[in-house]
């Protein structure tokens, strides 16, 4: 069983203008911080992605669509 937190703690109690503010900054940061390392971010994402089974009986659904 989990303790749940009381839905406002005052120690984390802010108005609504700060929330938004606190949410604002960092989202910035960020977005900031995936623009100066998206190509680490994808490489590790890339690198933990399971190889695709090579069973010819597997249709390939989201191969190369012909050009029109």
């Amino acid at each position: 069983m989990t303790r749940k937190r009381a839905a406002q703690s005052p120690e984390y109690a802010v108005s609504d203008e700060a929330a938004a503010y606190i949410a604002d900054a960092l989202m910035e940061i960020a977005l900031q911080f995936e623009e100066t390392h998206f190509a680490q971010i994808r490489r590790h994402y890339q690198s933990i992605t399971p190889e695709r089974d090579q069973d010819p009986r597997q249709l390939d659904l989201f191969g190369k669509h012909p050009s029109f």
